[in-house]
């Protein structure tokens, strides 16, 4: 069977990191690998490629399989609707995040299937189904859908899946898309997958729930041995959180030493775990680690106890310091509260410019589907447009006016950084770039001081 796997864009309207970074779809090339040796497979990746009508003529897939988060899920369904416009027996499959939290957002004619959780398995036993003409009721966790449509819902089952049975990532599919890889400096960059979960119970996040908050990992052994196999000198680990198995990523650590692998990591780390474990970092940053992304979203222990972070600003701080002390290109980020009055953002701003980092993110406290966060504030959001789910717009009334509110939101952008600390960013980037880069942060912060304009409340 000819299967085109798609990854959307961002919607028009939605704030997004895409016009600075971007990764490899992980998700598709899973997708992919679990069906590839039989079946005819291509990706797509809109990010890059607008051309899905020329795929379409081009290729004519019998199946079109589609990934989303939340932001995506009024693109995608545009998408799956276009599908069906140009050949109605097209087979079309939804999975990802937000069909594996709120499937019902994807109840539609246009849609025949949506896959709850990992999918790798699932997909392939439904691309076997399709191909020898067989009936679906037999699947593990599958139900028929009774609101009109046709489609089916193949629910994830209880147990946890095994990520060492998960094959490699299909990542020559993306070749024609590989070099526009990036995040900031690091380019071409790969994305790996290591571990699936957290054990922490944060109220803004969804993720833990997926596991029933247990951290799931692969062995190290089979890390290595796909690290081996990535061309890209630049690898991000693509983890809810990396670290928190610290006798895990000791030993990775070690075998990458001895194989000679020589590599430059991006990844996620908690401050508490960073705090707590000098010399694992230490021991990373001899082997390649260069970046780490670390949320710490409050500078106030009351806000961190609010969203049931699990740590604290005494160990947010020696965590900037431990990466400091190494010369670890710090990637972290602060949530903004809509509550939050003028002094807040003043007090935020004078904490961040004390810290003297050469960036520093901001994004917006937001009640994504399935967090327990969305649960409490559902009622009260301003509104429920998915293509504002996108960690800049809010979806809860502020305290401030809203234009007061993202006017004070893009001054934090400007001006939480010294002038020293930006250039320093700058420099980082290749002189090439720069052009691009300026551009893009110009265009970003014109139209963070206009997203008021947005809602209609």
């Amino acid at each position: 069977m000819k299967i085109l796997l798609v990854q959307p864009a961002r919607p028009e309207k939605a704030m997004s990191i895409e016009d600075f970074e971007i990764f490899e779809p992980l998700a598709l090339e899973y997708l992919a690998a679990g069906v590839a040796g039989e079946h005819d497979v291509r990706i797509l990746d809109m990010r890059l490629e607008k051309n899905l009508d020329f795929m379409l003529n081009d290729y004519r897939p019998d199946v079109v399989g589609i990934t989303s988060y939340t932001v995506h899920v009024n693109t995608v369904t545009k998408l799956f609707k276009r599908i069906k416009g140009f050949n109605p027996e097209i087979y079309t499959v939804i999975g990802g995040h937000h069909a594996t939290v709120i499937p019902e957002d994807f109840f539609s004619p246009d849609i025949d299937a949506i896959i709850q959780g990992e999918g790798v398995f699932s997909f392939r036993e439904l691309i076997n189904r399709l191909e020898r003409k067989k009936g679906f009721s037999d699947i593990p966790g599958v139900v028929r859908i009774e609101n009109g449509t046709r489609g089916i819902l193949i629910k994830e089952e209880n147990k946890m899946p095994d990520l060492d049975a998960i094959p490699f990532p299909d990542r020559k599919l993306t070749t024609p898309y590989r070099s526009s890889y990036s995040s900031a400096w690091m380019k071409p960059i790969a994305s790996i997958r290591t571990s699936k979960g957290c054990i922490y119970k944060c109220t803004f996040c969804a993720l833990w729930k997926l596991t029933g908050g247990r951290y799931l990992v692969r062995k190290p052994e089979h890390i290595l041995e796909e690290l081996g196999a990535i061309e890209e000198s630049n690898i991000f680990f693509a983890d809810d959180e990396s670290l928190l198995d610290t006798d895990r990523m000791e030993t990775l650590a070690d075998m990458i030493m001895r194989s000679g692998i020589k590599k430059r990591y991006f990844l996620y780390g908690r401050s508490d775990t960073i705090a707590g474990h000098p010399e694992l970092i230490e021991r990373w940053r001899k082997i390649g680690l260069e970046r780490v992304f670390v949320g710490l979203e409050f500078f106030k222990d009351a806000d961190l106890k609010a969203v049931r972070k699990g740590t604290t600003a005494e160990k947010n701080a020696e965590a900037l310091r431990i990466l400091k002390s190494l010369d670890i290109d710090i990637y972290p980020v602060f949530m903004i509260k809509p509550e939050f009055e003028r002094k807040d953002f003043s007090d935020l701003r004078k904490y961040c410019l004390k810290l003297e980092l050469d960036f520093i993110g901001f994004s917006v406290l937001t009640p994504l589907p399935g967090t327990d966060f969305y649960e409490d504030v559902r009622e009260k959001m301003i509104t429920s447009n998915y293509d504002y789910f996108d960690f800049i717009h809010t979806q809860i009334r502020t305290k401030l006016p809203l234009n007061d509110f993202f006017r004070e939101l893009a001054d934090l952008y400007k001006n939480s950084r010294s002038l020293k600390n930006q250039i320093k960013y700058l420099r980082k980037f290749p002189v090439r770039e720069l052009p691009h880069l300026i551009s893009a942060n110009s265009a970003f912060m014109k139209r963070l001081k206009t997203l008021a304009n947005d809602y209609n409340v």
